[in-house]
């Protein structure tokens, strides 16, 4: 099995659409009448949620109607908030079959289906002619990735001239042991967690400039906390990272409190002829 399924097979659920829905139900929502922010209960599963998509969105600097990729879209919550809350025309790739299929179909029940579009892809060859986005990001997806260069030489090859990339993404901090499950990997195959200095590399070698880099490990550790305080983390999380969601999370937690890894945000602006 190659490592794109492997990690398409952690990610499939077989009954997630279903699943989401139900727990919505039980968090007080009318399944009838959703809108894109009633989602982000169970559509935004990086570290920190909605929030951390706000945070991200706020150091790239684009006007309503620019058009967007997002590299491993997962479900679509980034993508909606963005194109709902600034205007940007949103398309998204992921790896896995069930979450773009899940994407396509949240995206019709909250009458959003014109606004962000989504198709199954490998971030390293992306189905877009050269120069087709003014701006693209990723959250939470490199880690799953070994070539980091390969991805962003295509989001390079995709953007236009000056383009801005940013990620969000867990990079290591330290040489800790890293305990599994996490909510990415649940052995090392298909954990592929690395420095901000190799991102940095990577980035170069593709034809970016870092121009902003911001730690977020102690917003990680606060979002947490409050998760802690409300009772536990969003409705959707245990849906859609199973039966091991609770040992994923506090295993991620204590290795972010112990300085092994942290969530980090790294923007970049791809090279002017």
């Amino acid at each position: 099995m190659s490592l794109e399924q492997s990690v398409s097979q952690h990610y499939t659920h077989g009954g997630l659409e279903a699943a989401l829905l139900e727990a919505l139900k039980r968090g007080g929502k009318d399944i009838d009448a959703l809108t894109y922010a009633d989602l982000a209960l169970v559509d935004e599963f990086h570290i920190g949620g909605r929030p951390a998509t706000r945070a991200l969105g706020e150091q790239i600097d684009l006007p309503a109607g620019a058009t967007v990729l997002d590299v491993g879209c997962g479900i679509g919550g980034p993508a909606r908030f963005f194109a709902a809350e600034r205007g940007w025309r949103v398309e998204g790739i992921d790896l896995t079959a069930e979450y773009v299929a899940v994407a396509e179909a949240l995206s019709r029940r909250v009458g959003m289906a014109d606004k962000a579009s989504f198709r199954q892809a490998s971030a390293t060859n992306l189905p877009f002619p050269d120069a087709s986005f003014d701006s693209a990001y990723m959250l939470h997806v490199g880690m799953n990735i070994a070539d980091k260069k390969a991805v962003f030489t295509e989001v390079r090859r995709v953007l236009r001239p000056g383009g801005i990339f940013g990620i969000y993404d867990a990079m290591r901090q330290g040489d800790g042991a890293f305990a599994y499950p996490v909510p990415w990997s649940s052995e090392p195959a298909t954990n592929h967690i690395d420095t901000p200095d190799a991102y940095r590399s990577a980035l170069a070698a593709a034809g970016f400039t870092v121009i902003k880099e911001r730690d977020r490990r102690d917003f990680a550790l606060q979002s947490m906390q409050q998760r802690v305080a409300q009772a536990g983390p969003p409705i959707g999380l245990p849906v859609v990272m199973g039966a091991t969601a609770a040992q994923k999370l506090a295993n991620m937690r204590s290795m972010i409190e112990a300085g092994v890894f942290a969530p980090r945000e790294i923007i970049a602006r791809a090279a002017t002829p």
